[in-house]
């Protein structure tokens, strides 16, 4: 290529121009100015307006991810926190669902002491509350030993009662607890009578079940399915009008004379709690009056009448 074709004019970049410092004086002149002119006449307000118009849905486009990355979080912390919350709501309720059985149970327990109030007061003997500890563990038996003893003054013989109706009776007392044996128990007994007929009678634990039964009926005595049998009083034991037991079925035997009869007990000793224990009757009938030491009997003054005859002649 020939010399003097050769383009020998500088380059843009190190074409000569206005200087640095008048370049700056220049957009600095043109900056203060158009800060007052838009101070003062709000000469670049439609244009940005124009701008952020213009600009607004790149905005919205650039911020979804923000946005969504924080509705993330807040979810991933509300999910977190709701369960937790549930957790606390699972843990109350646990402890209010054993408050509440706790509350049943005191309840129940009320409407039973209530009962043996009512019972109380309508009794003619004295009564002592006892709770009721455990069952006894003698299998061939049925026993249950109470917190009252011969310090609360209980006696052997007592009977005990619960709101619903005869239990048992005391058969033997410690210092400070008791054992009684129930009316299921097949050494039991207590005399009834027949609220319908007013018939007289006594009820045995049964030998199986706890049930009772009527010995010694005869088979065509007046005795029906639905019956309900009270303590008679001729013991000296049970105050009379104490509810035992009710007629669940009558077996009237060809071959026997006696009538196979079982009874439902009217207070079902198992789950009882809280019991009263009963004086005897016995020990509330008013001691029989002891003769004086100077008045004979009566024998001995008969005896002692033709004596005082023979020695006055």
């Amino acid at each position: 290529m020939p010399l003097g074709t050769l383009d020998r004019t500088p380059p843009p970049f190190f074409r000569q121009g206005p200087s640095a410092l008048t370049k700056l004086a220049v957009c600095s002149a043109l900056a203060v100015f158009l800060m007052v002119a838009d101070t003062r006449f709000a000469l670049t307000q439609p244009l940005r307006a124009l701008l952020a118009t213009a600009l607004h849905p790149v905005q919205r486009t650039l911020l979804a991810p923000v946005d969504w990355w924080g509705q993330l979080a807040d979810y991933a912390g509300g999910l977190q926190h709701a369960i937790a919350a549930e957790s606390a709501a699972r843990r109350d309720l646990a402890a209010q669902a054993v408050q509440v059985a706790r509350a049943n149970q005191l309840q129940t327990e009320n409407v039973r002491l209530r009962a043996l109030l009512d019972l109380r007061a309508g009794l003619s003997v004295r009564a002592h509350a006892a709770e009721v500890l455990y069952e006894s563990t003698d299998p061939y038996s049925r026993k249950v030993v109470i917190d009252r003893g011969l310090v609360q003054g209980i006696v052997a013989g007592s009977p005990v009662v619960s709101d619903a109706g005869v239990i048992g009776q005391v058969t033997r007392a410690y210092p400070l607890s008791s054992e009684v044996t129930l009316l299921t128990d097949k050494d039991a007994a207590v005399p009834v009578l027949n609220t319908r007929t007013m018939a007289r009678s006594a009820a045995f634990g049964a030998a199986t079940g706890d049930a009772l039964e009527l010995r010694f009926m005869a088979g065509n005595a007046d005795v029906q399915v639905g019956d309900l049998l009270q303590t008679s009083g001729v013991d000296g034991v049970y105050p009379p009008g104490l509810p035992v037991a009710k007629v669940v079925s009558v077996d009237r035997k060809v071959d026997s004379g006696f009538a196979k009869i079982l009874l439902a007990p009217a207070a079902v000793p198992d789950g009882v709690r809280h019991v009263l224990v009963l004086d005897p009757i016995g020990l509330q009938l008013p001691p029989r009056p002891e003769p004086k030491a100077n008045e004979p009997t009566g024998a001995a003054s008969s005896a002692s009448a033709p004596t005082r005859k023979g020695a006055h002649r």
